[in-house]
This record gives C-alpha cells, sequence and structure tokens, in this order.
C-alpha cells in the first residue's frame, strides 16, 4: 500500500505526536516547532495527497475527511504506532476532529489548530475545486499570504509548495473540507482537546474554535494575538508553549508520577514549602523530571531507581539517597538488591562515598523494618 510521505523525529521510545498540515502546505509547514516537540515526542509529519512528497494518487474526487483519517491511521500502523497523540492545522485539525470523534481509541490527545467543525459551507469548497480543476494552482498561490499570514510575513517555501501542489488531488481536498460539519458529534470527543486560534485568521477565525472548545467537554482554547491562518510558521513560539503544555499534561502528569513514586508524604511536605521563589523549580521538576524522564517506558522504574541511587552516591546527595532508597522499596527492590547497587558504586564512585551510602541506606532500611 503507498502511504502519505511523512518525516519521523526523536526518539523511538518517546510519546508518538502525529502533525497533519494545512490545505496546500507540506509538513514543512511545522519546520520551526517540530524539532522542539522531537525532545519529547517521536513526531511524525505527514503531507496531504497531491503535497510534498505524497502521491496524489491517495486522494480522488469526492474524498471525504474520512478518507484523509484513514491514510494517517494506515501510516500510524506501518510504523506501528497504536496510539498517538496529534495536532493538526486547519483541514489536519479537521482530520484530528474525525479522529477524536470515531477513532477515540487512537487518541491520546487532540490539538486543533486554525480550523473549524465546519468550513463555512460547501459551496466556498466546490467553487474553489472548480476553479483550481479549470485553472490550475498558479492563481491561488499568487494570493496564498493574504490567506496565511499577517502582515507582509511570508515562507517562500511554503507558497512554493501550494504552487506545486497537484491540482486534482488539491481540488480533492476542497472536496472534503467541502463535505466536513462535525458539530453535532464534538460532545462525543472525550480526549483531552486544545484549540489554537489565530485572532488575525480570516479563513477560520477564532469564534470557529470557541464553538469547538464550548461543545468539547474540558477543552483548552488559547488564542494567539498577531497569528493568522498558518500560525505554527508564523507564531512559532507561541504554538509549541502551548503545545507543550498540553501534549507534556504539564506538571499534573509529573505530579502523579512523583507521588507514586516518592509517596505522598513526601511530596504534601515539598509542596507545603513551596514559596513563590521555588513555585518554578517546583513545576520545572514535576514536568520535565517526573513528567517526561520518569514516564519514559524504555527503562522500568526499578532500572531507574537503580540507576538514581548509582548517581547521588557518585556526587554525594546523601539526603536525596535517604529519598531515593524509600522509593527504591516502593518500586520493587529489595534490601539486597539495594545493596548489590552500593556495593557496585563503591568499585565505580570510591569506597567513602559507598561507605556513607551505606551508613543512609542501612538507616532508612532500619526504619522501615521498625528496628531503629
Amino acid at each position: 500500500m503507498t502511504l502519505l510521505n511523512h518525516r519521523a523525529e526523536g526518539p523511538s521510545s518517546a510519546p508518538p505526536l502525529l502533525l497533519g498540515p494545512s490545505l496546500g502546505t507540506s509538513y514543512a509547514l511545522w519546520d520551526a516547532v517540530a524539532p522542539e516537540l522531537s525532545i519529547s515526542h517521536r513526531v511524525v509529519r505527514w503531507d496531504l495527497p497531491g503535497h510534498g512528497g505524497s502521491a496524489a494518487g491517495l486522494i480522488k474526487a469526492g474524498a471525504t475527511v474520512a478518507d484523509l483519517a484513514g491514510l494517517v491511521l494506515a501510516l500510524a500502523d506501518s510504523l506501528g504506532i497504536e496510539r498517538f497523540a496529534y495536532a493538526g492545522v486547519s483541514l489536519g485539525g479537521a482530520v484530528g476532529l474525525h479522529l477524536a470523534a470515531h477513532h477515540p481509541q487512537r487518541l491520546s490527545s487532540l490539538a486543533v489548530i486554525c480550523s473549524s467543525a465546519h468550513f463555512n459551507g460547501s459551496r466556498p469548497w466546490e467553487e474553489r475545486a472548480a476553479l483550481v480543476r479549470r485553472e490550475g494552482l498558479a492563481g491561488l498561490a499568487e494570493n496564498a499570504d493574504a490567506r496565511w499570514f499577517a502582515g507582509d510575513f511570508t515562507v517562500p517555501r511554503l507558497v512554493r509548495d501550494h504552487r506545486d501542489a497537484d491540482p486534482e488531488a488539491y481540488a480533492a481536498c476542497c472536496d472534503a473540507l467541502a463535505a466536513f460539519d462535525l458539530r453535532d458529534r464534538l460532545t462525543e470527543i472525550a480526549v483531552p482537546a486544545l484549540l489554537i486560534a489565530g485572532r488575525e485568521d480570516p479563513a477560520t477565525p477564532p469564534a470557529h474554535l470557541r464553538e469547538i472548545a464550548d461543545a468539547v467537554p474540558g477543552a483548552t482554547l488559547v488564542e494567539l494575538p498577531g497569528a493568522s491562518h498558518l500560525a505554527p510558521a508564523q507564531c512559532p513560539e507561541a504554538v509549541l508553549t502551548a503545545l507543550r503544555a498540553h501534549f507534556g499534561q504539564g506538571a499534573s502528569r509529573g505530579m502523579a508520577v512523583r507521588r507514586e513514586v516518592l509517596g505522598d508524604t513526601h511530596v504534601d511536605r515539598a509542596q507545603d514549602r513551596q514559596t513563590p521563589f521555588t513555585a518554578r523549580f517546583q513545576d520545572f521538576i514535576s514536568r520535565y523530571a517526573w513528567g517526561e524522564i520518569w514516564t519514559d517506558p524504555t527503562l522500568s522504574r526499578r532500572e531507574r531507581s537503580m540507576i538514581t541511587l548509582t548517581a547521588l552516591v557518585a556526587h554525594g546527595h546523601y539526603d536525596e539517597l535517604a529519598m531515593h532508597v524509600r522509593a527504591a522499596r516502593s518500586n520493587g527492590l529489595t534490601p539486597e538488591e539495594i545493596g548489590a547497587v552500593l556495593l557496585q558504586t563503591a568499585v565505580y564512585c570510591g569506597v567513602p562515598a559507598a561507605n556513607s551510602a551505606f551508613a543512609t541506606a542501612q538507616r532508612v532500611l532500619a526504619e522501615e523494618d521498625g528496628t531503629s
């Protein structure tokens, strides 16, 4: 089977994130955002049929958004990706809404950017499809900047991709937009949803995103000043900040893992001591250390505990070591296994460091046994 052209970035063991493009663009739409997202995710960005490197024959006249969603699922299947986060712009966002409504088991979370649950009815798209089939894309590409960007901003690569797209495939994508209306299914969407609107967007103004946010339970809406239709290209930092918070699930996921590993007593104590001065550091710990590193499935929690014990001994952080000896017990290590880890540190970190580590661990284990 011919698949959508795509580009994969980031570690294969990281949580997968698929990025969908807007009509007339390629996956280059995500050039300023995808490399940063790939630090913490396995990012897969794809091209629409007849756009970028995707074959035009993947889509036919009368196509639907469901057809495009099927191509995305086929791509995910080919990559061994069962469940994934998804973000899409405009038509790519419509694909995400369809997946969330019709294939919720495949999505872990969703971001819809400069898009809509409907695209102002079928007539404008039917007329555009007819125009493109008759005259090609050169005329539309001439005014792409006005439709896509605010002010004098432009991205020549994207305008070139628009001009070079296959006219018939582009028109078939217009057919899909003409037939798309998901308003009656929005209340059924249950995955965590983020809506990002560009305040200067003439194609899908903020009211379209507000309509989705009002209907989807628990959805979050972000409006970007100065952004038009292709917000990831024009305002990449703002889009990146919103996507990181949404797909990383912020500090909330990290806090849950932190409590599982360190225990409620320790975390509650740390929270009680938090001040405005330390708040950002506590948030950083929860988001990064616990929300990204400790949740990476490449290593088990037992393995992470052993590595952490070794690193703490190497740097002489014995107060932290005591806490992580308790965590190691919670993560399933026996006293004998903890002792074996500390004995290993005697070889590579030095006997004095291991001596102090054994004293700390013995005190903690004695307290657990009630023998101190």
